[in-house]
């Protein structure tokens, strides 16, 4: 898996979008809705991130 700024993941109901891509963290957003890009900002490793997109696509 390849991760880059600006993809967009959807998981379920939930879209997952990079917003800053960092050797060890990754900063993203949660939203509901990608076009409106409303959602909350949260910080986390790159290990955690992976974690989280298990089973996700790439949107």
């Amino acid at each position: 898996m390849t991760l880059e700024q600006g993809q967009i993941w959807k998981k379920g109901k939930e879209y997952y979008r990079i917003v800053r891509w960092a050797r060890t963290e990754i900063e993203f957003k949660t939203m509901a809705n990608p076009t409106t890009k409303e959602g909350e900002l949260r910080t986390v490793t790159k290990k955690e991130f992976c974690r989280m997109l298990k089973g996700a696509a790439l949107a």
